[in-house]
């Protein structure tokens, strides 16, 4: 007898500072696998399956973002479920919402756009307590010079020399509909700095360490270590210029994932 499936949309969050990202692997501590701990407990050992709209990377954060959980064989009751899994997840995780769908959806194909930020501040040494959220750069950035290079990433382009480590099979065409460093008026604590700053971007899909290879080409701009006729000309991938400044991962959050 062919067994009966249920399907539902986890809208998700994260502090990813502790994890190595968020795929299952052996032997460290992913998000996968203590999303999958979690429920295995809270479904009593009932069959189910999760996939994710798309992976982090190691400390990388998510604000807000979609799982797709497969259920076999018995539904959820939804108004019990959320408050118990919420209850039995780490305090790093945590479940805003869910709701049912179909066989038709799939999670990957659905996610339309993605929006990132990167956080950073500079000059003065921040406090320690805001490393999991930012990066702090101790010298000082030409940040209008950043801001003006941040635009020339929108549009579509050939991304090769923001792609860490491609397969002869890699598409390196990509689609930014946005791009710009904005004074961070989003994510707030007493112990940030006065003034901090966050790249956003905003796409359909990214490559592997794409942002954060963006954002290490504007760090060295910002720092003068290039010139923005050389920073120009990184983001023509015919160009075939391989880049090695990625910006650690600890200051890039997924701010949202909008779905179809």
């Amino acid at each position: 007898m062919k067994r009966k499936r249920f399907y539902y949309i986890i809208k998700l969050q994260y502090l990813g500072f502790r994890y190595h990202g968020w795929q299952k692997q052996p032997d460290v501590i992913t998000v996968e696998k203590m999303l999958d701990k979690t429920l295995n407990y809270v479904l009593e050992g009932q069959k189910f399956k999760v996939m994710a709209a798309g992976r982090t990377d190691a400390k990388v954060s998510v604000n807000q973002t979609f799982i797709e959980l497969f259920m076999y064989d018995e539904a959820l009751d939804l108004e019990a479920f959320l408050p118990y899994l919420n209850e039995n997840l780490p305090q790093d995780i945590r479940a805003l919402q869910i709701q049912e769908t179909d066989a038709k959806f799939n999670i990957i194909q659905h996610a339309k756009l993605k929006e990132y930020h990167y956080y950073f501040c500079y000059g003065q040494k921040m406090h320690p307590f805001a490393a999991p959220f930012m990066l702090n750069v101790r010298e000082n950035l030409d940040l209008e010079l950043m801001q003006i290079a941040a635009k020339y990433f929108e549009g579509e382009h050939d991304f090769y020399s923001f792609t860490f480590r491609p397969t002869p099979t890699t598409n390196f065409d990509g689609h930014i509909l946005s791009c710009e460093i904005l004074e961070n008026d989003v994510i707030q604590a007493n112990f940030f700095p006065e003034k901090s700053y966050y790249l956003k971007v905003i796409g359909k899909g990214f490559k592997r360490q794409q942002i954060r290879l963006m954002m290490g080409a504007l760090l060295d701009l910002g720092q003068h270590k290039i010139c923005l006729e050389e920073f120009i000309k990184y983001i023509d991938g015919k160009n075939r210029i391989k880049l090695t400044h990625v910006a650690p991962a600890s200051g890039l959050i997924l701010h949202k994932v909008d779905l179809d």
